[in-house]
């Protein structure tokens, strides 16, 4: 009677034990196939991606890559309306980042909370008006499109008054910025000097008077790429009057792109050294200073002479400081071909060289403030189309600067490229360039990562541009300066889920990239080790005043940076990390655990840093990862205009690493 019952119980333990290997098996396809930062599916990736694959690098190593993502599309895909299966609808899908904002813990992420809700609450607004563009596309086509063409056209020339001039904020759109032999001049009046106590000019100490000052600056300057940026300052002439630190009359010229001013030109009074290079013949700076003390052999000699016919009284040419207080004068400023020219009332005064990255058509407005009354503001001779607002002119809509579709094993390197909506040169140059070498190999992937524009044509332009490429993803908030670090995460996530790549390199669209020479230095790291590479800052101490501020308030009320250091990070235009490390930093996202900092390159350094404590990562600092620009033997350049990105691509074809001086 007993071995029934015993039979019973048996049959009864293994229908439980099946029905749990049942369970487990579901949930564990449920955590495959359902995880939440599953990317979109792009074209030619539609094979399974359940299990990792072994990533093949030209027979040198091969190991377990990070597991492929569901076949499966995002949510935020962009819908190809009634058509699903058309092909338009394929060269839709993909375009979209996977990237989940919910996902932003309030306690983590500080005051970027915030500024991401708003942010992507009004990129929605944006991206739901994109997704119905077929009567956009078509009237695009349409033939009283050159009429509108025509109507776009710039002004050649502009004529305000002082009047019209303040109204609008004492500046002066250039719509179509600037072009050679374009010309600016402003008839104006600088004010009486006045006591000034501003700590940015002046420190005062307790009993002293304030000094005297009068000053006024005169900017060429481009369009805002981000919000939370200052525009590039193309040129920055102001001429101190009085208030200089060295007491003397002086004019101080220079450029500021990004937030980083370059080296001062300045002119104090002395004529440029003979030795000196020249703008288009013309001196950087004239002479005011009068210096009779000092004659010299042909002034002694004249003298005599002069003496012999009778003439007692000397006859000296002494071209003073171009500026007085209270009196008027007249400034034309002038495109050159090297460079600009400055002159005032009629002589020559300054001259300016081109700058690095610097191009005429970005100087797009003209601003003058200071202690200065305006009375006129003509400009002449400008281009009447600007090539930022014109994407076609930029954009070569060819089969060939394609991206192919992504290889169906794991690659070696993705590489995350941050693009502003509205840098299609840039990005078209790049494509043209460095690029075409990653399209070229199977080991390689590169995508564009942008946020939507402030511009509705830009937008719709940008959208044109992804369809056609299939390089671009778009990152669905509008753009803003403090949300450059969700970009970020967006590469890691794409990086890892979607082409499963051993490292993940980020850089700037203005970042030239020398592909083969970061892939040697990647061949030298041991196979399974951690890296961070890049131009390393050890021992920064954050800002607390000034644009970069992160000020003790700010880091006690937002928890942004209460410490006295930054970890030790990379510089933001162009550092690889491994695929472990960007895994890493998916998963604290994910799980709301990620801190956030508005500073993109210091979040990266903050998440290594926390990585390391579990996991040993090799840092390799390189300042051939140049951030201010390009040396020689560079690995990346910075700051590469369109034209100095083809410059250098032709130098490399060449066999040279050599920058170009070109702008």
């Amino acid at each position: 009677m007993r071995r029934p019952s015993g039979a019973g119980a048996t049959c009864r333990r293994r229908a439980i034990q099946g029905f749990a290997a049942v369970f487990l098996a579901y949930t564990l396809a449920v955590l495959l196939l359902e995880s939440p930062l599953v990317h979109t599916t792009l074209p030619g990736a539609g094979t399974p991606f359940g299990a990792s694959r072994k990533l093949h690098l030209d027979g040198a190593w091969e190991g377990a890559a990070p597991a492929r993502p569901s076949k499966h599309p995002h949510r935020e895909t962009l819908s190809a309306g009634a058509g699903a299966g058309s092909g338009r609808a394929r060269r839709l899908s993909g375009i979209v980042s996977g990237l989940e904002l919910r996902h932003l813990n309030s306690t983590r992420s500080g005051s970027l909370r915030k500024v991401a809700a708003e942010a992507a609450e009004s990129g929605a607004r944006v991206f739901s008006g994109l997704q119905a563009l077929a009567t956009a596309l078509t009237s695009s086509q349409d033939p009283s499109s050159g009429e509108e063409e025509e109507k776009s056209k710039c002004p050649h020339s502009i004529v305000l008054s002082g009047d019209e001039f303040r109204e609008r904020g004492r500046t002066v759109e250039l719509p179509c910025g600037l072009t050679l032999g374009s010309y600016i001049t402003v008839a104006a009046t600088p004010h009486q000097a006045h006591p000034e106590r501003d700590p940015k000019i002046s420190l005062l100490k307790e009993g002293e008077e304030p000094i005297m000052v009068s000053q006024f600056m005169m900017e060429l300057q481009g369009l805002k790429t981000v919000d939370g940026e200052d525009p590039p300052r193309i040129l920055h002439f102001n001429p101190r009057l009085r208030g200089d630190w060295s007491g003397k009359p002086v004019i101080e010229q220079n450029t500021c792109y990004r937030m980083q001013w370059g080296a001062s030109l300045r002119c104090e009074g002395w004529r440029s050294r003979a030795d000196e290079e020249t703008v288009d013949g013309l001196v950087k700076c004239e002479k005011w200073i009068r210096d009779d003390g000092e004659r010299s052999e042909e002034s002694k000699s004249s003298w005599w002479l002069n003496r012999l016919i009778g003439r007692t009284k000397t006859v000296s040419v002494d071209w003073p400081y171009p500026f007085v207080e209270d009196r008027l004068f007249v400034l034309t400023l002038t495109a050159g071909l090297e460079g600009y020219h400055v002159n005032v009332d009629g002589r020559h005064v300054t001259s300016f060289p081109y700058r690095t990255g610097f191009v005429l058509e970005d100087a797009t407005g003209l601003s003058l403030n200071g202690d200065l009354d305006v009375q006129s503001v003509f400009a002449g001779t400008l281009p009447t189309t600007h090539p930022s607002f014109s994407p076609q002119k930029h954009l070569e809509m060819l089969p060939s600067w394609q991206a192919p579709p992504l290889p169906d094993e794991p690659v070696e390197i993705f590489i995350g490229i941050l693009s502003a909506g509205n840098h299609f040169a840039e990005r078209m140059a790049a494509r043209k360039t460095w690029m075409s070498a990653a399209q070229k190999s199977t080991n390689v992937v590169a995508r564009f990562f942008v946020a939507l524009h402030g511009r509705h044509e830009v937008n719709v332009e940008l959208k044109k541009e992804a369809e056609f490429f299939g390089d671009i993803v778009i990152v669905p908030f509008m753009d803003s300066y403090d949300l450059v670090v969700l970009k970020t995460i967006a590469i890691c996530e794409y990086g890892v889920r979607v082409v499963s790549a051993r490292y993940i390199m980020k850089c700037d669209d203005d970042n030239f990239v020398r592909l083969e020479s970061v892939m040697s230095e990647l061949k030298k790291i041991r196979y399974g080790e951690s890296l961070y590479m890049g131009n390393m800052n050890y021992h920064h101490k954050p800002l607390r005043s000034g644009k970069w501020a992160v000020t003790y308030e700010g880091a006690v009320r937002y928890k942004e940076w209460p410490e006295e250091d930054y970890p030790i990070y990379a510089n933001g235009p162009g550092y690889v990390i491994s695929s472990d490390i960007a895994d890493s930093i998916l998963s604290e996202f994910v799980n709301h655990k990620l801190r956030l900092f508005k500073m993109e390159d210091v979040s990266m350094g903050m998440w290594v840093e926390r990585f390391n404590n579990t996991r040993l990562v090799k840092y390799v600092h390189s300042i051939k990862f140049c951030q201010f620009g390009c040396i020689d033997d560079y690995y990346t350049a910075h700051y590469q205009s369109p034209r100095q990105m083809l410059c250098l691509w032709d130098k490399l074809q060449a066999g040279k690493a050599q920058c170009c001086n070109m702008r």
